[in-house]
């Protein structure tokens, strides 16, 4: 007779120090007197007075903030976020992320989205939710539109209109058009007239239009050099189109979701095969 024994390990122990600052930052005022010092150091009564508290809620939460070493005090009373205070403020925005949006991710989910860009995910906090195909749809016809250096796309499948108002913006305005589609996309059946009625393969000559084709498309990008917008899949496994989260440079200031992703867009093109029309499904 052979005897199994197992050692349990006692994990819970790993968590004690992640544990303490968890609880001090489940505090709505100490987030934000993280949020304030972010780029600059106060003293106690110029954040009490930022922020709306009072000097002691100040002086309370700013003992426990240093006893965490999330903040330190120098010699003239001024507060600022140490390293370890500044490195958890970049994490704050990947929980906030989730956290606002923890009913659609209820049943979306980041597919086979690498993990060095789901540990920036934050990057996406400081977006807008656009609901509906429809709505979707529009967005992306006028990114189409207001696009001057170039248009980047990675998507499941290309409706007629959106392939008209692309390939119009290209031609007029001479601008690079990258994209990438799935093995089996959906292709309209008039969306070949339509491409030789412009004469489609020239603008792939002359390197305006240049495509890729990857095994599937989860995750889908669409941007241009001011507004971006990203759409995940559903928990079914597809990429779903009736809603997207989208930023703009001009409206919302947010580089980091721009770059986000540009950044995913460019991994995705090293990472795609050369294009096979062949591939394609008409529907």
């Amino acid at each position: 007779m052979i005897t199994i024994v197992i050692r349990m390990e006692n994990t819970g122990s790993i968590f004690e120090e992640s544990e303490k600052t968890f609880i001090e930052l489940s505090n709505s005022q100490r987030l934000q007197i993280i949020n304030a010092l972010e780029n600059t150091s106060m003293n106690l009564t110029l954040l009490a007075k930022h922020l709306g508290i009072t000097m002691q809620e100040a002086h309370r939460n700013f003992n426990r903030l240093m006893d965490a070493g999330i903040v330190s005090r120098d010699s003239n009373g001024s507060y600022s976020l140490t390293t370890f205070g500044n490195t958890i403020m970049t994490q704050i925005p990947s929980i906030n992320f989730l956290s606002k949006n923890r009913n659609y991710f209820s049943d979306h989910y980041f597919a086979n989205l690498p993990m060095k860009f789901v540990q920036r995910i934050g990057s996406l906090d400081n977006s807008n939710f656009i609901r509906g195909l429809v709505a979707v749809i529009e967005e992306i016809k006028e990114l189409y539109r207001h696009s001057q250096e170039y248009i980047y796309g990675m998507i499941p499948q290309v409706p007629l209109d959106l392939m008209e108002v692309a390939a119009k913006t290209v031609m007029e305005r001479k601008i690079k058009f990258n994209y990438i589609l799935p093995k089996n996309a959906a292709i309209p059946k008039k969306g070949k007239d339509f491409l030789n009625e412009i004469n489609y393969q020239e603008l792939l000559k002359k390197g305006l239009v240049e495509r890729k084709m990857r095994d599937e498309v989860k995750v889908s990008i669409v941007l241009n050099e001011k507004k971006a917008l990203v759409m995940f899949p559903s928990v079914k496994g597809e990429t779903d189109m009736n809603g997207a989260f989208s930023n703009s440079l001009e409206r919302d200031n947010n580089k980091l979701f721009h770059e986000w992703c540009l950044d995913y867009f460019r991994y995705s093109w090293l990472d795609s095969k050369p294009f096979d029309n062949s591939k394609l499904r008409e529907v």
